[in-house]
């Protein structure tokens, strides 16, 4: 769907017309952000005890999965399906191969609630997905000049991977497996944001802080992505070992030193860019308490919730802000109800992952609390992005 030709123009002069499937963003971040409000609310009422899970996965494995298949996925889904036409130039799917896997998505998503459906056809159809998408971006990701490109493919691969075995346990083929899909799926989310962010963090800053001159550092990048591997398969073979826990801290420390080689003390002025270096620093957090974990008594799940509600969730938020802004014409600025969304999921961070290791016996109001400020932060990106997500580009540009 698009702008269509001759329309008149609203009375700001921006074109007319609904443009949902005119690049991956559009769909698949309006889908992020409604199944970030959707999703986390249903889990609260499930881990309250007040509703029960579909039936096909319990209600921790559905929670597990639908955060990292069914909202993280999507921001994934919607990144790439943007950036590879910029990275390649080369075409990408939109409207109606665009609209098939945004409906393939939502099918997985709501199957999971329908109890006549065989569990192997739900199984089948959330599989379906990473596929569609990489088969769908193969030939720009191969063939553009940018050999790194190929490997989205084998993230691709490996997180289908991962999904497998939450499916497998699923169907009774191997029970026990999920968990460790859970950690293979984070791990590979978090060499994806590794991957991304050193291409983006330090373009964002140098183009938005006058002065700034950030820096890749060539061998904290190889030793990063050598790390995360090992932390991926370390956790597959043997999860919250003290194997994966040594080099998780060894990986904390490293991205600090990736964080000062783009840090200028400019950021603070702009929002946009000051949420990603929010959730680069709960990635640091986040891999730190997952490796104390392994040592110490440190629960798992704060390590964990410190990488998914604050790094892979004030990142994607930050990220789908921007890119949403700069794909539809717009000057990136955000709004206060933006930057509000913005404080309010990293004090739901803070929460849901700090003060459980200072007040234990609060655990229940960190977690309502913090989940709370998770769904309100979330929805406030819906209100404001909607109308930018469904209408054509300002300036008249597809895409």
């Amino acid at each position: 769907m698009s702008i269509q030709i001759g329309e008149p123009p609203r009375a700001d002069g921006s074109p007319r017309g609904i443009a949902l499937f005119a690049l991956g963003f559009r769909p698949f971040f309006l889908f992020a952000g409604i199944s970030a409000v959707v999703l986390l609310s249903l889990w609260l009422l499930m881990w309250q005890g007040k509703i029960a899970p579909g039936g096909y996965f319990n209600h921790m494995q559905w929670h597990a999965h639908e955060m990292l298949f069914g909202y993280t996925a999507s921001v994934i889904a919607g990144f790439l399906l943007t950036a590879v036409r910029n990275w390649t130039g080369l075409a990408v799917p939109i409207k109606g191969k665009l609209a098939a896997l945004a409906m393939i998505w939502l099918l997985a998503r709501l199957l999971m609630f329908v109890p006549i459906v065989p569990g192997f056809v739900v199984a089948l159809v959330d599989l379906a997905f990473f596929p569609l998408v990489g088969a769908s971006l193969f030939r720009p990701l191969w063939y553009g000049q940018n050999k790194v490109n190929r490997y989205f493919l084998l993230l691709f691969a490996a997180m289908t991977f991962a999904n497998l075995l939450f499916h497998l346990d699923a169907l009774g083929i191997a029970p026990g497996m999920w968990q460790r899909g859970s950690y293979f799926m984070l791990d590979t989310v978090l060499l994806t944001l590794l991957l991304v962010a050193g291409r983006v963090m330090p373009f964002f800053t140098e183009k938005a802080v006058v002065g700034s001159s950030p820096k890749n550092i060539p061998w904290v990048e190889r030793a990063g992505f050598v790390l995360v591997i090992l932390l991926a398969f370390g956790q597959l073979f043997q999860p919250l070992g003290v194997v994966a826990g040594g080099v998780a801290l060894a990986l904390a420390l490293l991205q600090v030193v990736r964080l000062a080689g783009w840090y200028h003390a400019g950021i603070w002025r702009i929002p946009v860019l000051l949420i990603l270096y929010a959730g680069y620093t709960w990635l640091v957090i986040g891999l730190a308490l997952r490796g104390l974990s392994s040592f110490i008594q440190v629960s798992p799940n704060l390590g964990i919730h410190g990488l998914t509600v604050g790094a892979v969730g004030v990142i994607t938020l930050g990220m789908m802000s921007r890119v949403a802004l700069g794909h539809t014409g717009r000057d990136i600025n955000t709004t206060l109800l933006t930057n509000l969304a913005f404080l309010l999921l990293n004090i739901g961070a803070v929460l849901r992952v700090l003060l459980p290791l200072v007040l234990p016996g609060q655990y229940t109001i960190w977690v309502n609390i913090g989940g709370g400020l998770w769904v309100l932060a979330f929805a406030l990106f819906v209100i404001v992005y909607l109308p930018i997500l469904i209408r054509p580009r300002i300036d008249g540009r597809p895409g």
